[in-house]
């Protein structure tokens, strides 16, 4: 496969000169561009660049109103509600840390839920966030339909991230959990499928029910859940947090995030902000350090997160390197707007 390395500077105005092309404003672009950049430094491919073609043609379509004013407003002194819009889950969470930080600050602890909204991308880039401010922060992100629940074969709850971030000394989270309810996030069958390459066992089924390791097939019928019964588990808990709490769409009901049909997803999105001070008694900093202790002293042993925080590193220095079949996607579609 034919690649080019890029800088992030390059990265986000790639996807930025896209976004707005396919007529995004600029200011809900500029977050999504940022947020991109960010995912590729991160090594997650399948949510970077690879994802602004999808992400224009949702504009293009009326998936997402490139345009959208997302509002936002605080139902209770700890709590924070954003309508998207319908437009990018970027620019509408922006403005809803902007009220949630200084809340979590002085209250100890505060809520924000996003709906009207769609895909979020990388949802520990944003409990990264909330860390690199000093909070605890938990993030939840509930999708379109993609896995049976236990003992049936129809899609009942999508594959339903959720996201940890702790705060360090140096700013970024110190550990990062960032996880589907599924066995892999859908995003990656869909890049073996746009690839035409199998996929391993066990990462999706088929509308039968049965492991397949074709991915077109695969995305015709539903996602394996990570732990069988147990991560059904976790992709309900994230739809009552994400979607049943923020008033946002159930999974059930949202168009899908692939696609240029169905209309906007309307799905929602859940984020907990918490000062750890407060709650630990101030022993927060120290009970962490002992249980990362505990992780380093095991030969081999890593924390979540540690991959991310090193392909950031490798990217600092030496640039991301990108698919030139994306990369031509992305100016094909820039180029049509000058």
């Amino acid at each position: 496969m034919t690649t080019e390395t890029l800088t992030l500077a390059q990265i986000e105005a790639l996807a930025f000169d896209a976004l707005v092309a396919a007529g995004t404003s600029e200011t809900n672009a500029r977050p999504l561009a940022i947020a991109t950049a960010a995912t590729e430094a991160d090594g997650v491919a399948s949510h970077g660049l690879a994802y602004i073609p999808i992400y224009c043609e949702h504009v293009l379509c009326g998936k997402v109103d490139g345009q959208a004013a997302p509002q936002l407003s605080t139902p209770r002194p700890s709590v924070v509600r954003v309508d998207a819009a319908t437009g990018f889950a970027h620019g509408a969470i922006d403005i809803g840390f902007e009220t949630l930080i200084p809340l979590a600050r002085a209250q100890g602890v505060a809520v924000l839920t996003l709906h009207n909204s769609y895909n979020c991308g990388v949802l520990g880039y944003h409990t990264g966030r909330l860390a690199q401010a000093g909070l605890l922060g938990l993030g939840f992100t509930n999708a379109p339909a993609s896995i049976a629940p236990s003992g049936g074969a129809t899609p009942v709850v999508g594959t339903n991230p959720f996201s940890i971030a702790v705060p360090g000394d140096a700013g970024g989270p110190v550990l990062l959990i960032d996880q589907s309810a599924s066995t892999i996030a859908k995003s990656e069958v869909m890049k073996h499928a746009r690839e035409e390459r199998p996929i391993p066992l066990g990462w999706a089924l088929d509308p039968e029910g049965n492991p397949t390791t074709d991915p077109a097939i695969g995305l015709k019928g539903s996602m394996a859940p990570s732990g069988g019964y147990k991560g059904v588990g976790v992709a309900m808990l994230v739809e009552i947090l994400a979607a049943a709490l923020s008033g946002g769409q159930l999974g059930i009901d949202a168009a899908p995030f692939s696609g240029p049909v169905g209309g906007p997803p309307r799905t929602g999105q859940c984020f907990i902000a918490i000062d750890p001070e407060g709650p630990s008694g101030g022993l927060f900093d120290w009970r962490m350090a002992d249980l990362i202790a505990a992780v380093a002293a095991q030969e081999g042993a890593h924390l979540p997160g540690d991959g991310r925080r090193a392909a950031r590193a490798r990217a600092a220095k030496e640039g991301v390197v990108v698919s030139a079949a994306t990369l031509s996607r992305i100016r094909e579609i820039t180029a049509r707007a000058s």
